[in-house]
């Protein structure tokens, strides 16, 4: 069995245990440098990172096969590949490109086909002066999104 057959086997079984874990990447290299990025519903811990990393490193046979195991958490400012990422992102702000430009917002909701970006405007009053705060929702297909990642403060 190849060694990335093994990798994929291993990591397949310690994500059944797992289930709040998902892979983003997986790669093997020609040096058999062997690179996973994690994510989690809520979040990676490094135990949680040790754990994939020793289900891995423990059952692969070193005097078999010569490699390295690199297991990281997501970077937070990469954007999103899965949808599975904008559900663990619920209640965050975001900002995500489509295909007529940017838009950042509140991410309220996420189901199958859309998400629903909630931003706060204030806009004139329909009678009289001034200016009153309203909450506008716009829903995005997942079709028109090219990329979308959390938005940081500091």
């Amino acid at each position: 069995m190849a060694l990335k057959q093994k990798v994929e086997t291993l990591l397949n079984q310690a994500l059944e245990s797992r289930p709040d874990l998902f892979v983003l990447n997986f790669d093997i290299s020609d040096n058999n440098d062997i690179n996973l990025i994690i994510d989690g519903d809520k979040g990676v811990s490094i135990d949680d990172i040790v754990y994939i990393s020793r289900q891995i490193e423990h059952n692969l046979d070193r005097d078999e096969e010569d490699f390295a195991l690199t297991v990281s958490s997501v970077d937070i400012t990469k954007p999103f590949h899965l949808k599975r990422q904008f559900v663990k992102n619920l209640n965050r702000k975001i900002k995500v490109k489509t295909n007529d430009g940017e838009k950042e917002g509140l991410l309220t909701e996420v189901n199958n086909d859309k998400i629903v970006l909630e931003n706060k405007v204030r806009e004139p009053k329909k009678m009289g002066k001034g200016k009153v705060t309203v909450t506008k929702q716009e829903e995005i297909p997942f079709d028109q999104i090219k990329e979308a990642k959390v938005v940081l403060k500091f």
